[in-house]
């Protein structure tokens, strides 16, 4: 029997760089046999309190619930650089996964995450990296891009080892750049790879216990 995976793409996009960063990375996913993305964002939240903004989005992914998180298979969050660090709306959501927290729920998934900034140096490595610190605690496995993939080596633009990130100059319009969207897709496809490792060992196994 062949196994399958579904893995979540959660993110907050501001101008929609980030959104187009989520949509390769989902088409990486769909890359690999048996493996399917779901899409899902994050809304803002008010300067005046920490309730979303709106109920529903306009236009766009639905938002991320907890059942997405508890069903999925594998994760990848993205957030656009906020001061080296991932936006409010999507820290806002991770704070609310307590209740996954402390049933375990994401212990053992494959998890990775992607960024962007207006300015090459603008704190992705450090986002990405703090990014992390809840999937860890989550007990996730954390996936990022192996320089076995050429295009890390040759961007000139977003693309880390820690993670997909693009680089949108201020004021210009959302274009990503090849080697973007070839980190993204490959960021992806290694994520639901893992996923899909991880479902047919805990099968294998599961065949031969007593």
């Amino acid at each position: 029997m062949t196994s399958s995976v579904e893995i979540l793409v959660v993110y907050y996009s501001r101008h929609g760089a980030t959104a187009e960063l989520a949509r390769h990375i989902c088409r990486g996913i769909e890359s690999v046999a048996g493996a399917s993305a779901c899409l899902r964002s994050v809304p803002p939240v008010s300067a005046d309190n920490e309730r979303p903004v709106t109920s529903v989005p306009e236009t766009g992914a639905p938002w991320a619930t907890a059942e997405d998180l508890r069903r999925c298979d594998g994760l990848l969050i993205g957030s656009p650089t906020r001061f080296g660090n991932m936006a409010a709306p999507l820290k806002y959501f991770l704070d609310g996964t307590s209740a996954l927290w402390a049933a375990g729920a994401l212990a053992g998934k494959p998890a990775g995450a992607f960024t962007g900034s207006s300015s090459l140096h603008g704190g992705q490595e450090s986002t990405l990296l703090s990014m992390m610190i809840p999937l860890l605690h989550h007990g996730m496995l954390i996936v990022g891009v192996p320089f076995a993939l050429a295009a890390l080596s040759n961007t000139r633009a977003g693309g880390t080892p820690y993670g997909a990130s693009h680089f949108t100059p201020h004021g210009t319009a959302v274009q990503l750049r090849d080697e973007e969207k070839q980190i993204a897709q490959a960021h992806g496809a290694r994520v639901a790879e893992v996923a899909l490792a991880i479902k047919s060992h805990r099968a294998v196994h599961a065949r031969k216990a007593p």
